[in-house]
């Protein structure tokens, strides 16, 4: 089995579009598309960013989560 793309699990994890996601990075959508489809290979400075971004987001999750049990 073919493992899944960054940028795949990227936007699946913010719950974006690839338009979206070029968007909030500053690229344009024919260079997410072919990074998505793995013609050209993403920059390593890229890589942390989409990294960064799900980092971000699961530690929203985390907070909020513990902001609720908190205010209870």
């Amino acid at each position: 089995m073919e493992q899944e793309s960054l940028i795949k699990k990227t936007c699946k994890e913010l719950g974006i579009t690839q338009k979206e996601l070029a968007e909030r990075i500053g690229f344009s959508t024919t260079s997410i598309s072919k990074w998505n489809k793995k013609i050209n290979g993403i920059p390593k400075n890229v890589e942390k960013v989409l990294n960064l971004l799900v980092e971000h987001e699961l530690l929203k999750k985390e907070y909020e989560l513990f902001r609720q049990r908190i205010l209870r």
